[in-house]
């Protein structure tokens, strides 16, 4: 059912017993109706209108997801803190300015508030013990929050073009934390300049669309007589970042096998679209798995029939760790390792892409820190691939629990784990 026809079928009363309403854009008042569903509305997506959450909202109280994404609001609404069961929200691109203390639900455990004009959070965001996903680019951030040293649940972090002059030194000593992005803040170290060639539009011929992320659409396209993928970005700031901070990540990560690089950056799209050229993967490549459910929080959904051979999935892994150990040797996080990111042929050839959360990593002891960061990344990706191995390796799974182990500082770096891979183990 579409969005139009929930929005009628909840008004004539066909929604009884409901657990999911997803509302068309364009509402002006949060209908009566969806109040006759508080026993077991559990997902509730208001659109993009010009609402105001009711004061009763509390009322609902099998609530656990709301998004009101795109829906102006000057301040985080203070009766969320009153949801029982409230645990996801969502509320990107609102114009929010204030973040009330007393507007965090208690068992909060997914927060994006990316592309908004917040300068300050609580101190409260720290003390909701299962926050495991905290969505905050694009905003005004000059600091994050001291109290979220004590987040130990957290595990993805994302707080690219803000205004942090330094990286919180806590961050390093969570134990959970695998996936972080802090792009385009002060903080971030100058990069290299990498030359891009420029690709013009006009010199493309673009076919269908081949796949959709978060930050932009990849097409088939024919470009000098040979077939390549061009990656068209959707927005000024994606979930992760800026796609200029992206563009600039993929062409310094350059050439590697296990890598997804840029061949070129686009120019010239009459809409002023930022755009990169990739390389066109064989057809019969497929991707590793799908992103995360609103179930599933920080972990990727596989297919329940996916089982990979014991050799395949060596040859899939040393590819990634390669990849990864390439990467921070250039001193970048890739910042989003996860299996959604991954192409693979079925047998073992593997391939990471996605640059939309990548870091500059700082020199030194400082750098090689985060990048263990993402070293837990990499090693609940091979958890995940073992778990779908019909024989798996004992040695590849003491390597999963030594990358991803609570103390940061006694997990390998990625290209220790490259050459234990590379010599079989």
């Amino acid at each position: 059912m579409d969005r139009a026809s929930t929005l009628a079928a909840l008004r004539r009363g066909d929604c009884a017993g409901a657990r999911e309403i997803r509302l068309p854009d364009g509402l002006s008042e949060v209908p009566p109706e969806v109040f006759g569903l508080a026993d077991t509305l559990e997902v509730l997506d208001l659109g993009r209108g010009t609402y105001a959450l009711p004061d009763d909202l509390a009322r609902l109280t099998s609530l656990r997801v709301l998004f009101c994404s795109g829906t102006p609001f000057p301040r985080l609404p203070p009766v969320l803190g009153a949801c029982p069961a409230l645990s996801q929200v969502g509320f990107r691109g609102c114009g929010i300015a204030e973040v009330p203390a007393d507007a965090l639900p208690p068992a909060l455990r997914w927060l994006t508030l990316t592309d908004n004009r917040i300068a300050s959070l609580p101190a409260a965001l720290g003390e909701r013990p299962r926050l495991q996903k905290l969505m905050l680019s694009g905003n005004r951030l000059d600091r994050l929050p001291e109290t979220l040293a004590s987040a130990g649940n957290l595990e993805l972090i994302r707080f690219a073009d803000n205004g942090l002059e330094f990286l919180p030194p806590w961050l390093t000593r969570l134990p959970r934390l695998a996936w972080i992005s802090y792009a385009s803040n002060p903080a971030e170290p100058a990069a290299e300049a990498v030359a891009a060639r420029p690709v013009a539009w006009s010199d493309l011929t673009v076919g269908p669309m081949l796949g959709e992320g978060s930050s932009g659409r990849v097409h088939r396209a024919e470009w000098r007589g040979g077939a390549i993928a061009v990656k068209l970005f959707k927005g000024a700031v994606g979930s992760d970042g800026l796609p200029a901070r992206e563009i600039a990540a993929c062409l310094a990560a350059g050439r590697h096998p296990g890598l997804i690089g840029a061949q070129g950056e686009l120019v010239g799209h009459p809409e002023g679209i930022p755009g990169l050229i990739l390389p066109l993967m064989p057809p019969d490549w497929t991707v590793l798995a799908g992103p995360p459910s609103l179930a599933s929080c920080s972990r990727d959904v596989y297919a329940p029939d996916l089982r990979i051979a014991p050799d395949a999935l060596l040859s899939l892994v040393r590819a990634l760790a390669s990849g990864l150990a390439h990467l921070h040797g250039r001193r970048l996080m890739h910042g989003d390792v996860y299996g959604h990111n991954v192409l693979w042929d079925g047998h073992g050839g593997a391939t990471l892409g996605d640059f939309g959360a990548a870091s500059t990593l700082p020199e030194g002891e400082a750098g090689r820190a985060l990048a263990r960061i993402e070293t837990r990344a990499f090693g609940i990706l091979l958890g995940e691939l073992l778990d779908r191995c019909a024989a798996p390796s004992p040695d590849l799974r003491a390597l999963e629990g030594a990358c991803t182990g609570p103390e940061v500082a006694a997990r390998p770096e990625m290209r220790d784990v490259a050459g234990m891979l590379a010599e079989g183990l």
